[in-house]
């Protein structure tokens, strides 16, 4: 069993969730669930930063006292994500005595080191995405992120720390391990920003009550990246003996505007700190409207609930990744078309290619066998469903999610073209002279739907199970091994099954979407 930490980025506490952090949640926690039916030993972490200006100011605007803000907020969106079945083993908050203890554990770590030492910061601030801004960083002047806010001017005291000490070491880090910041393209844009070399950071802010207070100044807070970035090691106690359990991070997943923090602060303060490094940093893409992140502000019928409720969690879970590559971005233009793409990726793939195969194949089993169907002798789709489990397997061993799912549905048009090639109703009125190869081609079938269960229960937890049920299977998901899907290394022979499988016959997985007139 190989230990796996997963963390996505934490959210930040200003507001509700929306449809545009969903598409990271889903995508982390597809990767955990794929590593969990590898076998491995998953502890996978999400969370919410609460702390920061920004927080403060909007737990004034709604004349609510800060803590019970953040509060109310962390219950509204750990609902959200157990509505999309967000398999997180922990939900850490900035504000939970574990964190600080962890925050002020780095901060002496730094301060050790000789990286920590006071100045004087003046300049623009965002409070929305709690960032010291350059001027050359503006656009019309106004943070390139949020336009539609004002960007603060700034002057205040702060401790600092030596950033540009450890431009040399990332860059070797780099260097030597270049799966450190994926995909390639991030990685070539860190690259270059190192390259250009790095100024000091501020470390704290100065007469900001909502905060961890710095360590030995307590009329300063720890700057709110600094403290949101600890997270990681907070949630796996840090710094108790014992915390190497988990950590380092095998992966931490997030979204490419972050990359800087995460990819260059984050590792320079563990280096200070004296901490191991993580192992990736995945940076993802966006999915965008009319070229803007997708958000509370891109309209109404982009509201999250209302996604979910139009096809239910697995289908809106399955849109996400299917149709947004998780090594870049996704643009549609407007939220009229997201939406149309949505109906239209539901009733042709998951109505029509996925429910249909699995209606057909049932209904056949019960028809000519039964409902009980021996494991028969091996068939092209045999040799099909192998081949296609192999390159969903390397897919997904490189966070290639969408191409993952093309890998599954590749097998699902396999399958339903394999039935109009075979036709089993004519061997069926062969009688015994066709025996054999109608079990031949009922088995296969069979097991190409167990296989595509196990590959597609990352993605769509409840239908996976339900297809794996009516297939034979027991209940809950199995392994990749258990469902014939072997990945690399593994028996095919050890994998396949060898009695006879119950099918059953059900409701429609994916009834049919009609539009109102």
């Amino acid at each position: 069993m190989t230990r796996f930490y997963l963390t996505t980025a934490i959210d930040y506490a200003n507001g509700e969730p929306h449809a545009g952090h969903a598409f990271e949640k889903v995508g982390a926690d597809v990767i955990a669930r794929y590593r969990r039916a590898l076998g491995d030993d998953v502890h996978f972490v999400i969370g919410m930063d609460e702390h920061g200006q920004g927080i403060a100011e909007e737990a004034e605007r709604r004349e609510t006292e800060t803590q019970a803000f953040v509060d109310e907020l962390a219950e509204l969106w750990a609902g959200v994500w157990r509505r999309l079945e967000i398999s997180n083993d922990d939900f850490i908050r900035t504000t939970e005595k574990r964190h600080h203890r962890a925050v002020e554990a780095i901060v002496e770590g730094m301060k050790a080191s000789g990286d920590l030492y006071v100045d004087r910061y003046t300049g623009y601030y965002c409070v929305r995405c709690e960032r010291f801004r350059k001027e050359e960083e503006l656009v019309d002047g106004r943070c390139p992120y949020h336009p539609k806010r004002e960007i603060t001017w700034t002057e205040e005291e702060n401790w600092f720390f030596r950033l540009s000490r450890y431009r040399d070491p990332l860059l070797r880090h780099l260097e030597e391990h270049p799966e450190f910041v994926q995909p390639k393209s991030r990685r070539n844009e860190i690259l270059r920003l190192l390259e250009g070399g790095l100024d000091d950071i501020s470390a704290s802010r100065s007469r900001l009550p909502w905060g961890i207070p710095f360590p030995g100044a307590d009329d300063h807070t720890v700057y709110v990246w600094i403290d949101a970035l600890t997270n990681y090691l907070s949630a796996t106690g840090y710094p108790d003996e014992g915390y190497t359990r988990w950590w380092p991070a095998m992966l931490h997943i997030i979204g490419k505007d972050i990359t800087r923090f995460h990819c260059v602060i984050w590792p320079a303060m563990l280096m200070s700190a004296g901490v191991e490094l993580p192992r990736t940093v995945w940076a993802h893409g966006f999915v965008s409207v009319s070229g803007g992140k997708i958000s509370k502000d891109a309209g109404s019928e982009l509201d999250l609930d209302e996604l979910i409720d139009r096809h239910g969690t697995d289908a809106f879970r399955y849109f996400l990744v299917r149709e947004a590559p998780w090594d870049g971005d996704r643009d549609f233009a407007s939220a009229s078309e997201l939406l149309a793409r949505f109906d239209q990726r539901y009733n042709a793939e998951l109505a029509n290619d996925l429910g249909n195969l699995v209606s057909r194949t049932a209904a056949m089993v019960h028809k000519y066998r039964q409902g009980s169907v021996p494991p028969g002798a091996e068939t092209p789709l045999d040799e099909a469903r192998i081949s296609f489990a192999a390159s969903y397997h390397e897919r997904m061993q490189g966070h290639l999610l969408n191409e993952g799912l093309k890998e599954i549905f590749g097998l699902v048009r396999r399958a339903n073209v394999y039935i109009d090639e075979v036709q089993p109703w004519q061997l069926a009125k062969e009688g015994e002279a066709a025996a054999e190869r109608l079990d031949a081609a009922l088995g296969s079938l069979v097991r190409c739907l167990r296989g595509v269960a196990a590959m597609l229960g990352p993605f769509m937890p409840d239908k996976a199970a339900e297809i794996w049920l009516r297939m034979g299977g027991g209940e809950g998901l199995p392994s990749h091994a258990e469902a014939a899907v072997p990945p690399e290394g593994a028996s095919r022979e050890e994998a396949a099954p060898t009695t006879r499988l119950e099918v059953r016959k059900g409701p429609p997985l994916f009834p049919r979407y009609e539009p109102e007139e």
